[in-house]
């Protein structure tokens, strides 16, 4: 039977080398925290996070800690927090006790009067950058929901990764640019590979969904993809029916625990034009999965912040890794594949023989895929 990702490493944290750029990749939350706060105590020069969720409960109030150190020790330490991702789980006076600090914290899309629908576009970014050395990215929020620790056998999965090597210089122009209004920055090219993805670019409008589209086009033996929110639109549909039927390998790894109800019917109203193109869908089973990662054929692999839904492809503002590295593409794998060992595959099932209420959950979900 094949080895768990944990059983591997009892850390849960597994790692690839590419194009000069060390790459540690997190499976368990408190490993993760642990890492990133070590790092963020030994900085020198600079802190700087984003997160979506920033929750001031027990893990929150460790990293709460250790950025008013850093700052009080002369350190550039910004913060960054979505003002409705971190609505509920973030008080007024945890921002007040950072900025009492000297640290930099700013509410990201708070809800503005005069700019209504700027609160419809939500920062979904999970960026650190230390110094010029290191960066994290990932799926991973800021919260005790991640930590076996305190939330035991029902944390998250998710995945993350460290970086260190050229390519934090992109994470740290990802950061500022991000900070000056620049939306829609890219570096212009990769370094060996590797590329820094936002989803909102120049030459192509939607850049992430472009640079899929091409990846799902040029794909000859496996796609697999693992996402929380498994609700894409018409075309990003037809691209995956295209490459299955081609003979591509097609698989779906989604959540069978999903903390967003009608998201999830959504992506099961989908099932039935994917499972007849010949697509295999999985449905995870031990707990909430919020892993967000893509592998395609043996060299090409992406892991970030963004779902495999319409918010995520066009709306909100995300940043994925894109490499073609074979190294972080069969880590990737193993890892996929060890999920797939305790999940469940979903089977065809006709229409006719559901209940009247799936169908009525299916239909809600589907039409409400474009709101938070």
């Amino acid at each position: 039977m094949l080895m768990t990702a944990e059983s591997k490493n009892e850390s849960g944290m597994l790692a690839a080398e590419c194009a000069g750029n060390d790459i540690r990749i997190f499976i368990e939350g408190d490993t993760l925290f642990d890492a990133m706060l070590s790092d963020f105590s030994s900085a020198r020069r600079r802190v700087w996070l984003e997160s979506y969720i920033f929750a001031d409960d027990a893990i929150g109030r460790e990293f709460l800690k250790v950025l008013t150190d850093c700052s009080r020790r002369g350190l550039d330490v910004r913060v960054r927090v979505d003002a409705l991702g971190s609505k509920f789980g973030f008080s007024g006076g945890s921002a007040h006790c950072l900025k009492a600090a000297g640290v930099k914290f700013v509410w990201c899309h708070p809800w503005q009067w005069r700019k209504p629908w700027l609160f419809h576009r939500r920062n979904h970014r999970k960026l650190a950058v230390v110094d010029d050395q290191i960066a994290y990215l990932g799926g991973f929020n800021i919260t005790a929901l991640n930590s076996r620790r305190i939330s035991g056998d029902a944390r998250w999965r998710d995945t993350h990764f460290r970086l260190s090597g050229p390519l934090v210089d992109d994470a740290r122009r990802a950061f500022e640019s991000f900070a000056r209004g620049d939306l829609k920055w890219q570096r212009g090219g990769n370094r060996d590979g590797m590329e820094l993805l936002t989803n909102h670019g120049r030459a192509c409008r939607f850049r992430l969904r472009c640079h899929l589209k091409d990846r799902f086009n040029a794909a000859r033996k496996r796609l697999w993809l693992t996402t929380p929110y498994f609700v894409p639109d018409s075309g990003t549909q037809r691209d995956l029916c295209r490459a299955a039927s081609k003979g591509v390998d097609v698989r779906v790894l989604v959540p069978g625990k999903s903390d967003v109800p009608f998201v999830q019917w959504a992506a099961r109203a989908a099932y039935s034009t994917l499972l007849a193109s010949g697509i295999r869908i999985f449905e995870y089973q031990p707990r909430v999965l919020h892993a967000k990662t893509l592998i395609v054929d043996d060299d090409w692999s992406t892991v970030g912040t963004a779902n495999f839904d319409y918010r995520s492809l066009f709306i909100n503002y995300e940043l994925n890794l894109a490499a073609e590295c074979h190294a972080l593409n069969a880590t990737l794998a193993t890892i996929f594949e060890s999920d797939l060992n305790e999940s469940l595959e979903v089977r065809q099932r006709p229409c006719s023989r559901r209940l009247p209420s799936a169908r009525v959950g299916d239909l809600i979900g589907w039409s409400e895929r474009q709101w938070p």
